[in-house]
């Protein structure tokens, strides 16, 4: 049995799951979601508790059985309590301001990056004097929240020499030693 697939979903109070057909829909105060669930695995709503069962042992069927557990339970409480991801900005000059579901950077670069956010995620932006600028991106949707928040990380990522780019919030780097004069 898979370890993570047989672990039941408990679902949380305001929280609606139903399923139609291979189509699971889980509605809750924060919005709603939707994900097909593949051939095999089959969905099963009991009171609070939801547990996905696989029809054969064959591999396919046992990894994703793992899968549509861990994206379902993403599901259940991403519409329950939400997900929230924050970035800083290092580097001398650079900025982040955001207007509405748009986020306008300065990066160094010779023109400002302006990033249009999908309707489903909340953008804030703070700067505090003497720290870093931070980027505060909050949805009810996993899957769209790190995809977003990759691509923003892409538009200047950390250097390894200084740090200089955007990071997520408590982001370990591994940084490089520079250049070492010699000595004779």
């Amino acid at each position: 049995m898979s370890r993570v697939g047989k672990n039941p979903i408990t679902i949380p109070g305001g929280v609606q799951v139903s399923v139609n057909g291979r189509e699971v829909t889980v509605k809750g105060p924060k919005g709603s979601l939707n994900q097909n669930v593949a051939d095999g695995i089959d969905v099963h709503v009991d009171g609070n508790q939801l547990t996905l069962t696989r029809a054969t042992e064959q591999k396919r069927h046992r990894a994703m059985h793992g899968l549509y557990r861990a994206l379902i339970n993403n599901m259940v409480v991403g519409v329950s309590t939400g997900y929230k991801v924050e970035q800083e900005l290092v580097g001398v000059g650079y900025r982040a301001t955001n207007q509405g579901n748009t986020l306008d950077m300065v990066l160094g670069y010779s023109h400002h990056v302006v990033f249009e956010l999908p309707a489903e995620i909340k953008v804030a932006t703070r700067q505090d004097k003497g720290q870093n600028p931070i980027i505060t991106l909050e949805s009810h949707d996993k899957q769209l929240l790190g995809q977003v928040a990759a691509k923003i990380r892409s538009l200047r990522k950390p250097e390894p020499y200084k740090g200089k780019g955007i990071k997520f919030v408590n982001e370990v780097l591994r940084r490089k030693a520079g250049k070492s004069a010699s000595k004779k």
